[in-house]
């Protein structure tokens, strides 16, 4: 179980992020000066090499979203430059791209970081360029509103698997509909239906949290409270709810750690959007309000699950079930072991939850409830400092990744393991580093008392 540390301030982490960000500068500029962004997107690193994995291209927004954050935490310009020239002239085909549930993490990490940086006034003001990022935010929030399979309570954006598929990831693509919806755009249907593209991501929302979240009710042998799973399966003749499956974790039944990450973050962030809501949505007030307790019920239950089960440090284990696990022993009553020999950690997990746990602690805390806002605050600070700092963070100017001890998918097998490992370690991946990045601005900013960092901040 996590250990959480409650002496822990902000103030603790100003030496630690000076060398996050020199480190992460490094190595942005050793990926620029041996990747040609015209290849396929790189994926995760090969002995310290970024890699290609060509699949769906999901990590595109990851790579040029990380020079815009550099930038926002440094000023350096050169970053600037390299993530607005790469997104305008690779992003374009991510636009349109039908085939995904991925546009919360190609778009929203790069057109939607521009716009963000040009309205907290980081960048110049300029009319066109505005009206550049927003088109393209209008557009990628209606494309991936149109991946719609309908259920008898509503619907859901269906994966890359097809329409009978419901990824728990894709809470974090609801940002594109959501964001879309605020600069005022919907979805064309057919004979000219306008729909609701914040229906839709309610609807999604609500699907989610209902079937790809358990909550210790009976619901079956292995429901255990704040447990997920990665895809929920229904039937596309009628849309009712089949079962659970898992892709990239050991099973339906156990919790892959980087879906509960997903779920963590997508659910907090979301709830972080609401006061948003309220004000420009007046004759909503009373859905919002439903909303803002379906996402509460289901936020508190899956940090509660990550907190019980990692390791005291708070960086679990690629999957709660995972077969090898036992032979470590009481694994969950000591720090994560990287180089262990029978089950990889996957730091990438740990650093989209950092942020998740972060933003409910503050939401609850205003809230006015402090002390349950304060546990998970308090817990992703704890977090926070295992991330940015060895062995999790990687200080070898050799290795391109800056994250260290991240997993892909490892079902399939795609993670390198070195010579003499049984499991992966070492290695990282191009989310974890952009996710490690994002949960670091987060904290610099609020250490500035600057404007506070959250998706809707790239609407005036």
């Amino acid at each position: 179980m996590m250990q959480i540390d409650y002496d822990l301030s902000l103030l603790d982490f100003q030496p630690i992020l000076e060398k996050f960000w020199m480190t992460s500068g490094e190595k942005i500029h050793s990926i620029e000066t041996g990747y040609d962004p015209n290849e396929s997107s790189p994926v995760f690193t090969v002995g310290g090499v970024y890699t290609s994995r060509s699949w769906t291209e999901w990590t595109r927004g990851f790579h040029f979203g990380s020079a815009l954050l550099q930038f926002d935490a440094t000023g350096d310009i050169g970053f600037f430059h390299s993530g607005r020239s790469h997104t305008i002239e690779q992003m374009s085909p991510h636009l349109s791209h039908m085939g995904v549930h991925d546009h919360g993490f190609n778009i929203i990490s790069t057109f939607g970081n521009l716009l963000r940086l040009m309205v907290e006034g980081k960048t110049a003001f300029d009319l066109y360029e505005k009206n550049l990022y927003q088109y393209a935010l209008k557009f990628s929030g209606a494309v991936q509103a149109a991946r719609w399979s309908s259920t008898p309570s509503g619907g859901y954006i269906y994966s890359f698997n097809g329409p009978h598929s419901l990824f728990v990831d894709t809470l974090r693509s609801c940002r594109s509909l959501i964001v879309s919806h605020f600069l005022g755009h919907s979805l064309g249907g057919e004979n000219d239906v306008h729909i609701s593209l914040l229906d839709r991501a309610f609807q999604h929302i609500t699907t989610t949290a209902a079937f790809s979240i358990y909550y210790g009710e009976g619901r079956d042998i292995y429901d255990v409270r704040g447990r997920t799973a990665h895809e929920a399966i229904f039937n596309i003749k009628n849309g009712s709810f089949r079962c659970t499956n898992s892709q990239q974790g050991y099973s339906p039944f156990s919790t892959w750690m980087r879906g509960l990450a997903w779920a963590i973050l997508g659910f907090a962030e979301e709830l972080e959007v609401l006061p948003f809501l309220l004000e420009r949505e007046k004759a909503r007030k009373n859905e919002i309000i439903g909303m803002k307790e379906v996402m509460l019920r289901a936020a508190r239950a899956v940090c509660d699950y990550y907190l019980e089960n990692t390791p005291t440090d708070g960086i679990p284990y690629w999957d709660s079930g995972a077969p090898q696990l036992h032979r470590l022993g009481d694994y969950l009553s000591r720090p994560a072991e990287p180089f262990n020999e029978y089950e990889p950690i996957d730091s990438s997990a740990a650093a989209i939850s950092a942020q998740g746990l972060l933003r409910l602690g503050h939401f609850l805390v205003d809230a006015g409830e402090g002390d349950s806002g304060s546990r998970y605050w308090q817990a992703g600070l704890t977090l926070c400092r295992s991330l940015l700092q060895p062995p999790y963070l990687s200080t070898d100017r050799g290795h391109q990744g800056l994250l260290l001890h991240s997993v892909y998918h490892r079902p399939n097998g795609w993670d390198f393991i070195h010579p003499g490992s049984h499991v992966p370690n070492g290695e990282s991946s191009m989310w974890g580093d952009y996710h490690v990045r994002e949960v670091a601005l987060y904290l610099l900013k609020l250490l500035r008392n600057e404007t506070y960092y959250c998706f809707a901040g790239c609407i005036e």
